[in-house]
C-alpha cells in the first residue's frame, strides 16, 4: 500500500524507521487514538511539530514528512492513561489533512528510499562512515558519561536511519535527514556532518577536562551545560 489514511501524533521529536519511541499517553484524543490503533491493528504517524504546542493544541502544524509507529507494548495507568512503547517503520508524506477532531487524520503517501545508483559507492561510503561514527560514539560516551553500545547494521538504509537517530543534534537536522530521498544522500550528509562535529566535540572535551572542578560547583550545571546544549541541540538528553 503506497497511500492511505493515517492517525497523526505530532511531537517535538523526529522518529526514524527502526528507532524506538516511548510515550506517556494522557490527553483524551490520544488515549482514543491508541485504543483505536490497538483495536484495528494499525500504526499511527509521528511528525515533528513545525508550529504549535505538543499538548493541548488543536491547531498544531506538523512537518509534511514523518514515520509510522507500530505499538509494541501498551501499559494501562491510573486515570485511563497509558505508557506506550512503539517502533518506527515507514516514512510517509502528508498529502492533506482530512480532519482535526478528535485528532489529526491525514491522507499520506508512503516514501520508499530511492534505489542507490551505485551499490559499490554506497558500500565505500558505509566503510568510511563506520570509523567516523565509532569515534563519534567514543567521544560522546566520554562527554556525556553514559554507557551505550551501538552497532551499525549491514543494510545501508538501516544504517543511515540508525545514525540519524543516534546523532545528538537539533530536531531540525534530524528532520532534514529523514526527508532525504535516498540512502546515499543521507549517508553523505551524515558523514560530512560527523566530520565537522568531531573536532568541535574534542575541543569541548578538552575544555571540560580543564574546568571540570569549577563546573561541578556551578549551579544548574554551569557553562558546561550551556556549551553542551549549543553543540548538541536542546534534546541532548532525549536518547
Amino acid at each position: 500500500m503506497n497511500a492511505g489514511l493515517l492517525r497523526l501524533f505530532p511531537l517535538n521529536a523526529v522518529l526514524f524507521p527502526g528507532a524506538e519511541l516511548s510515550l506517556h499517553i494522557f490527553e483524551p484524543r490520544y488515549k482514543q487514538m491508541m485504543t483505536e490503533c490497538l483495536a484495528e491493528g494499525e500504526a499511527f504517524g509521528v511528525c515533528l511539530i513545525r508550529d504549535g504546542d505538543e499538548a493541548g493544541d488543536p491547531e498544531v502544524m506538523p512537518y509534511d514528512v514523518g514515520t509510522t509507529a507500530e505499538i509494541s507494548d501498551l501499559t494501562p495507568l491510573d486515570g485511563g492513561r497509558f505508557y506506550m512503547n512503539s517502533v518506527g517503520k515507514r516514512r510517509f508524506r502528508i498529502a492533506r489533512v482530512v480532519s482535526r477532531d478528535p485528532y489529526l487524520l491525514a491522507e499520506v503517501v508512503y516514501l520508499p528510499d530511492d534505489a542507490p545508483p551505485d551499490r559499490q559507492a554506497v558500500e565505500v561510503l558505509i566503510g568510511e562512515i563506520r570509523a567516523v561514527f565509532r569515534e563519534y560514539l567514543r567521544l560522546l560516551i566520554e562527554f556525556s558519561g553514559r554507557e551505550f553500545d551501538i552497532e551499525l547494521p549491514d543494510d545501508p538504509a538501516e544504517a543511515s536511519f540508525l545514525i540519524g537517530d543516534a546523532l545528538q543534534v537539533a530536531d531540525s537536522m534530524k528532520q532534514r535527514l529523514l526527508e532525504l530521498s535516498s540512502t546515499e544522500q543521507r549517508l553523505t550528509v551524515e558523514l560530512g556532518f560527523l566530520r565537522r562535529l568531531l573536532p568541535q566535540l574534542r575541543t569541548l572535551l578538552e575544555k571540560n577536562r580543564r574546568t571540570h572542578a569549577n563546573q561541578q560547583d556551578a549551579p544548574g550545571g554551569g557553562s558546561f551545560r550551556t556549551d553542551q546544549e549549543r553543540f548538541f541541540g536542546k534534546h541532548f538528553s532525549r536518547n
